[in-house]
């Protein structure tokens, strides 16, 4: 099942189902591309985590799930232009944290990167392991931001080897920030997140979109992207509050208006 629940303006989607170390059927998939959605649209929630359940974060796809769809319809889950429906994680306009404790395989690794920030626990393990499936990796993240985030010649050796990667390699390559004990991986997420909310929603929203719409464009683009983003801010209730809480030695308090 995946578990949606909100603490604090925290939201955390959990992937439970420890049983098959978080292995997602088609049918739990909708289920995660609906809780990441609810959590994006919740005006409780500012930031968002994403974990497993009992020592596993996602093992990628039920292959025993995946059989009982013939080969030509399976994966296409979308329209190219469905970025909601490939990369939920990337659409979600809201900070996302994946915490992650033990394997994060094939889609699981995937939805890895598809989050802002990386937290580890000392048993994670990443694998890219689509060619031992005869694949590519399923979200297109594996093939577009995966070499962005630790160099395009580390990544074709991770994506062509298939091979697991633990978590002192994941902070060494730099794609996970943290790594901690597995009793502290939630607790630093949290931690993390928390961080997060003394900034504005207004500014983290407009932050992440030009950051990944940075990844694909000329610097005219960003920039044009960028002044239109900043005047944006410049009108918003969230800059007022912003400078008159520096004014008047208090702490913000933001609405993301």
């Amino acid at each position: 099942m995946i578990r949606y629940e909100v603490e604090g303006e925290i939201a955390t989607v959990v992937i439970d189902r420890p049983e098959k170390r978080g292995a997602l059927t088609y049918a739990l998939l909708g289920d995660f591309l609906a809780a990441v959605k609810r959590a994006g649209e919740d005006p409780a929630a500012r930031v968002v985590i994403v974990t497993g359940a009992g020592g596993a974060f996602c093992a990628g796809t039920d292959l025993a799930d995946l059989a009982t769809v013939p080969g030509p319809e399976r994966g296409l889950r979308g329209r190219p232009d469905q970025s909601e429906r490939w990369w939920p994680l990337v659409a979600c306009p809201k900070p996302v944290i994946a915490a992650v404790d033990g394997v994060a395989v094939g889609m699981g690794a995937e939805f890895t990167s598809q989050c802002d920030v990386r937290i580890a626990s000392t048993r994670a393990r990443f694998a890219w392991n689509f060619a031992h499936r005869g694949l590519v990796p399923d979200t297109g993240a594996g093939t577009w931001l995966l070499p962005r985030l630790v160099g395009h010649a580390q990544a074709l050796e991770l994506l062509y080897s298939g091979r697991f990667v633990s978590a002192e390699e994941a902070l060494a390559l730099g794609y996970v920030s943290r790594v901690v004990a597995p009793e502290e991986c939630l607790p630093a997420a949290r931690e993390l997140a928390q961080s997060f909310l003394a900034g504005s929603p207004f500014s983290h929203g407009r932050m992440k979109e030009l950051v990944y719409r940075g990844l694909a464009c000329g610097q005219a683009e960003h920039m044009a992207a960028h002044t239109e983003a900043l005047a944006a801010c410049f009108r918003s209730a969230d800059h007022k509050e912003g400078v008159a809480a520096f004014l008047e030695k208090r702490p913000a308090r933001f609405t993301g208006a």
